[in-house]
């Protein structure tokens, strides 16, 4: 038994063998576009009603430094993404999050939703242990949490059928965009999340804000949803709601551990869409057989992966204890075309691949890391299309949810087989899921020339 014992202890003691994989990580050409996020993440657990985040104006507010008056127009989008739990046994009234959004002028405002997605993890969306890969049709989707499913909703470009397509503000006045609970009451543990993401666009400048209160008990003892004048309420008489997340580290910052915190302001991109090429051309050649390399994706402070650069969205405007930039890039739909070519003599089979290798700045190494088995922690779980054309000549739409862990090497998304001097456009799409771990890596590896048994280093 002692024998037994130790062995476990041991075993639970020796860090996990680590592969390096020898091969360039790249910027990712392009950058993000100018569309501002309005992303309300702080606090992520709400247990203290309050404001999660308000563009309004301080002027005649209670509390005017929990309002960073900054007016949205144009194309904008809302995503935020909280949790619920009962602050204590028996406390399992439902918390509602409310959506404002205010018009200041005194014309009408036309408020078009493109697209809006906003889903529970219990019941719409539990966390149900799901393969690495699993492809599926669009009309059978597969998903795995709320933000899974929220981003596969908006990826395929669809709207929740309760909300109108479009929406207009009156002169001076104020609208609910959203209004919605976390319950808790039949869950145990009583926890539970939401995450919402809308595409919108707007004809006028309009404040919007991200609320959050326990649910009203009617005189029968039952849950209502608090109206707009609560709402409007709490927006002109509270402060911030709690308990506030951890103080992020400043960008500064030369030592010590590195707290990102959680985004709670406006962040701006809401799209990164890139033609993947070399330098000089318009066509990317594949690499040499045998060999690979990398772009990376949400790749953040502290976590560039050797390439220099971070993805993370600027903040705009945010409340001092939150994040300094939107790292994660939550929402942010990833739009990327590969022009493969093989500028061989020779067939080359090809592979697209996500990875989630170690985290690190600088690469330590002659390329990125990974663990021999992959860590416990998720830090990958979401859709991604794909679309081309397959070896038959055939046009391929594939939807695809990944789920990878800390230091895994990801399957191939899709093989081709391409002819020498052959191009062949991938597109690769994806909105980086909430609840996932930046950075991660688009990587592109030649298996060798057809009909031979070559292998990557």
């Amino acid at each position: 038994m002692l024998a037994w014992l130790s062995a476990v202890m041991l075993a639970q003691a020796t860090p996990a063998a680590e592969i390096i994989r020898p091969q360039a990580v790249r910027p990712l050409p392009g950058q993000l576009d100018t569309v501002p996020v309005f992303n309300s993440n702080s606090p992520e657990l709400v247990e203290e009603p309050g404001i999660l985040l308000s563009t309004f104006p301080s002027q005649d507010m209670a509390v005017p430094e929990a309002h960073l008056d900054f007016p949205l127009s144009g194309r904008f989008d809302i995503f935020a993404h909280h949790v619920a739990r009962a602050p204590a046994p028996g406390e399992v009234t439902s918390l509602y999050l409310g959506i404002l959004a205010h018009n200041p002028s005194n014309a009408p405002v036309i408020l078009d939703i493109l697209t809006a997605a906003s889903y529970l993890s219990q019941p719409d969306a539990p966390f149900v242990p799901l393969p690495e890969l699993v492809e599926f049709a669009p009309w059978a989707p597969v998903f795995a949490g709320p933000g899974s499913r929220v981003m596969l909703d908006v990826l395929r470009q669809q709207r929740l059928p309760e909300l109108p397509p479009q929406q207009i503000i009156p002169p001076g006045q104020s609208e609910l965009l959203f209004n919605q609970p976390i319950p808790v009451r039949t869950l145990e543990p009583p926890i539970n999340g939401r995450s919402t993401l809308m595409q919108l666009r707007s004809s006028g400048a309009l404040h919007v804000a991200s609320l959050a209160r326990y649910a009203p008990i009617t005189w029968y003892g039952q849950e209502r949803a608090p109206t707009l004048l609560e709402w409007q309420t709490l927006l002109m008489t509270q402060g911030l709601a709690g308990p506030r997340d951890r103080i992020p580290t400043p960008l500064s910052a030369t030592a010590g551990p590195v707290i990102y915190g959680r985004v709670a302001g406006v962040a701006q991109g809401s799209q990164w869409q890139a033609r993947l090429t070399d330098e000089g051309t318009n066509l990317l050649a594949i690499p040499a057989a045998g060999q690979t390399f990398s772009y990376g994706i949400s790749t953040l402070y502290a976590g560039r992966m050797g390439t220099g650069q971070s993805q993370s969205g600027e903040m705009l405007v945010r409340y001092p204890d939150t994040a300094y930039e939107a790292h994660g890039n939550y929402g942010v739909h990833y739009n990327l075309a590969l022009p493969l070519h093989n500028p061989t003599e020779q067939p080359q089979t090809v592979t697209v691949a996500l990875d989630t290798a170690l985290k690190e700045d600088t690469l330590s190494q002659a390329g990125p890391r990974f663990l021999e088995s992959p860590g416990p922690q998720l830090f990958f779980r979401g859709p991604v299309r794909l679309i081309y054309t397959n070896d038959q000549g055939t046009q391929q739409i594939r939807y695809l949810h990944l789920v990878q862990r800390r230091g895994q090497q990801g399957p191939p998304l899709i093989t081709l087989t391409l002819a020498s001097a052959e191009v062949r456009l991938v597109q690769v799409d994806l909105l980086y899921p909430p609840d996932s771990t930046p950075p991660q890596l688009l990587t592109i590896q030649t298996l060798g020339v057809t009909g031979t048994n070559a292998t990557p280093d």
